[in-house]
Formats: C-alpha cells, structure tokens, sequence
C-alpha cells in the first residue's frame, strides 16, 4: 500500500528551465506548493479562503533533495503525505517523471499555522486532515 495521500500530474513548461536545459531549483519550490494547495481544496478548503478568515499556513522550513532534473516537456507526478509534529504539519513531496517513474525530487516541507497573526496548534486542521493523520 502506498503512503502517499495525494497525487498531481504537472508538466514542465520552456520558462521553468535554466541555461543548463533544465528546471530552475526555483521552480521546484512552486511545483510543492501548488501540489499542497490543491490537496487542500480536496479537503474543501481553499488556500485564499482561509487567508480571508485570518487563517494562514505559512512555510516555516523546506528541504529539497535533487536527485534526476525535469527538462521542458517533462511530464511529472507530485506525490505527498503529512504528518503532524507538535505544531507542524510536515508534508513529505516527492516528484516522479512519468515516463520512467524516476524520482526526481524528495521535499519535507515544515508548515504552521497563524491566526489573526497569532501562531497557533493549527486545530482545524486535525479535523480537516483526520483521514490522512
């Protein structure tokens, strides 16, 4: 059985990639946040939502390991779990080239939460995220 929770199919586009011919480190970063913002809507919670309410998740350590480089047309899957660490939640991403289902990237990315500017345990989100915990 799989542990991952979640998965996004996502395709590298020409901006996203280097002189070297491939993607940006940079971009790496908005592949895993875009991923997570749409796990949370399957959770039927959005992201802008919550900002509105004074509810922010915000990034407060991210670990990338490169491990095979995207190149434009590259067509890819991001893949995570979470888990909970005291206040944290950390989401363990992985990107996968579809084509061989090599791994291209491993991400841990630690998030908290602040409420009305308030760092908070993040409750909601226990009963948001209770199926995946």
């Amino acid at each position: 059985m799989s542990k991952y929770i979640y998965e996004l199919e996502m395709k590298v586009r020409d901006y996203e990639c280097d002189l070297q011919g491939i993607v940006n480190n940079a971009n790496y970063q908005h592949y895993l946040e875009h991923t997570r913002h749409e796990f949370l809507l399957t959770t039927g919670v959005s992201f802008a939502d919550l900002h509105q309410r004074g509810i922010d998740v915000v990034v407060s350590k991210i670990t990338m390991t490169f491990k095979v480089p995207l190149r434009s047309g590259d067509e890819f899957i991001s893949k995570l779990y979470l888990q909970r660490d005291g206040i944290r939640f950390v989401f363990y991403q992985d990107l996968f080239r579809k084509n061989d289902n090599k791994l291209c990237l491993r991400g841990v990315v630690d998030a908290v939460c602040v409420e009305n500017g308030v760092l908070t345990r993040g409750e909601m989100f226990d009963e948001l995220f209770a199926n995946y915990l």
